[in-house]
């Protein structure tokens, strides 16, 4: 997957969608599976802002329950249900600890008629997936770390986990197999009307500053409100979201916890080796390109962290850290946690379709939408195909045996069982061309860290097939060692040094790709 800016002056386009994150991408990728010329930019990176600063769930949402909004758990439940089929490489289950303790706001029996009531609209499913009961010294056995003061008892419950920006990332090269010109770092500046509806747009290069001028019937938007051009078009909020990484504590299994303050729901989830802690949810009213963590939002994770675990967290313990911005319906609710998760379409009356709302896990029924209305504004009546379908880096493939075979070559370079899962849930059946990057170079199948799954081998082929412009790019999105890794100067440069060929940089180039991930990388 390569970024040629120069294809989008090549052809006119039935669609352009400005914004690749979870919504650009999939619907990118249905109009191309439809038969749709597609072109899709975004105006920095492929899942660059709110799709690679989830919780990394692919869930129907447990505590929608509480403002009974059984259709979006519903609609969730289903497309977790088939992720999990069809893209286990890519969606893995994960089960969710929900302690009760005497102050707990929710008891044990309105928490097991939720737990019951999931389980229903999760449709048939396994008895494994079907949600448990937990005694105290049995609930401690599956989480140690807990602070059982006042524990009285506890539930468990499936649901499901991913890498949010890889997620993204395979739908838009299943675009361009399909088709699509896709390119990032490429900024919508102009949208071109006649007689009162859109007929072109110019688009911006953001690395060379030329020009495309482009004719195009349809204009999506999914980016998230961040186009200047589209802001003004229909009503939204923003409410601003931090999640912290933290040493590890758990394993294979989360916790869903209450905070003691407010209420709220949060989580302490495994992703790759360490903790994910978050989230929080607070109106933002802020610059949208630099949304800051604040110090407050911070202490109020570690607090109510301390108040459950056996720890005693400080700033010192953050190892990462990142916040992103969701994109809400109009609503006068005080609460943000209370506002409604429901997408909505909207067109305006220059012909654009607006995206707003949605949650990872639904995004490709939403997308469906979307595609449909163009294909009725096209006169085109064409079905939606990615219902079901096998993701692209698995198409074709038995994920089972791939990832049998693969552990079994991974031995013969020395990397170990859980790196050669990693590699085969990050890159899918194209884990045959890491394993050759490390035939060629044996020094390639070593750890970049020796507490994180990643192997050098696999940031080279991010640099040289994933579409890598930045540094970070790579370093934050592509493997995100920016945000599970404290790194420090001399290892920022040294992994500078390794792809510098392959993204053909100069020497001042570099020096300020590594100054920006050193920013990055700096915790305040």
């Amino acid at each position: 997957m390569q970024r040629n800016f120069q294809y989008l002056n090549q052809q006119n386009f039935d669609v352009l969608i400005c914004g690749g994150g979870i919504y650009g991408a999939w619907t990118a990728y249905d109009a191309a599976l439809r038969g749709l010329k597609v072109a899709i930019v975004d105006k920095g990176d492929w899942a660059g802002a709110t799709s690679s600063a989830s919780s990394k769930l692919i869930h129907g949402g447990l505590r929608y329950l509480e403002t009974f909004s059984f259709k979006l758990v519903k609609k969730s439940l289903d497309e977790r249900q088939m992720l999990l089929q069809v893209a286990p490489h890519r969606v893995w289950p994960l089960r969710f600890g929900v302690p009760v303790y005497e102050h707990s706001r929710v008891g044990s029996f309105r928490l097991k008629a939720g737990l019951a009531l999931y389980d229903f609209l999760s449709g048939n499913i396994s008895p494994a997936q079907k949600h448990q009961y937990h005694a105290k010294a049995d609930f401690i056995g599956h989480f140690p770390y807990l602070n059982t003061s006042g524990l009285k008892c506890g539930f468990s419950y499936f649901d499901a986990q991913t890498d949010d920006a890889r997620f993204v990332l395979e739908l838009i090269e299943g675009a361009c197999a399909a088709g699509a010109v896709c390119v990032n770092y490429c900024e919508l500046v102009e949208l071109v009307e006649q007689n009162g509806l859109i007929t072109g747009a110019v688009l911006l290069d953001k690395i060379d500053n030329q020009k495309a001028h482009i004719a195009i019937t349809n204009v999506v938007d999914t980016s998230g409100r961040w186009s200047s051009h589209l802001q003004n078009q229909v009503g939204y909020q923003l409410t601003k979201g931090i999640h912290l990484i933290m040493p590890k504590t758990v394993n294979d299994e989360a916790l869903l916890l209450t905070a003691q303050s407010d209420g709220r729901v949060f989580f302490i989830i495994p992703w790759y080796g360490m903790t994910l802690l978050g989230t929080t949810d607070t109106h933002y009213q802020g610059d949208m390109d630099e949304v800051t963590i604040d110090a407050i939002d911070k202490q109020y994770l570690l607090t109510e962290a301390n108040q459950v675990l056996n720890t005693q967290w400080t700033d010192q313990d953050i190892i990462g850290q990142f916040s992103g911005l969701r994109v809400l319906q109009q609503s006068n609710d005080d609460s943000p946690s209370n506002i409604s998760r429901d997408w909505i379409l909207k067109k305006s009356p220059n012909g654009l379709l607006s995206s707003i709302g949605g949650k990872l896990t639904s995004a490709r029924e939403d997308a469906a939408q979307i595609v449909d209305a163009l294909c009725g504004q096209l006169g085109k009546q064409i079905p939606c195909s990615t219902f079901g379908k096998p993701f692209p880096w698995l198409s074709g493939t038995d994920y089972q045996s791939l990832l049998a075979s693969s552990i079994l070559k991974a031995q013969a370079f020395g990397i170990d069982k859980e790196t050669a899962d990693w590699l085969v849930r990050r890159h899918g059946n194209k884990v045959d061309e890491i394993f050759r990057l490390c035939e060629s170079n044996r020094i390639l199948a070593q750890r970049i860290r020796p507490e994180l799954p990643f192997i050098m081998a696999d940031l080279v082929f991010c640099a040289e097939h994933e579409m890598v412009v930045h540094l970070d790019d790579l370093l934050r999105r592509r493997l995100p060692l920016l945000i599970l890794a404290k790194l420090s100067e001399q290892e920022i440069v040294h992994l500078a040094n390794i792809t510098t060929k392959t993204l053909g940089w100069d020497d001042e180039k570099i020096r300020d790709e590594i100054n920006t991930c050193l920013h990055i990388s700096y915790l305040p």
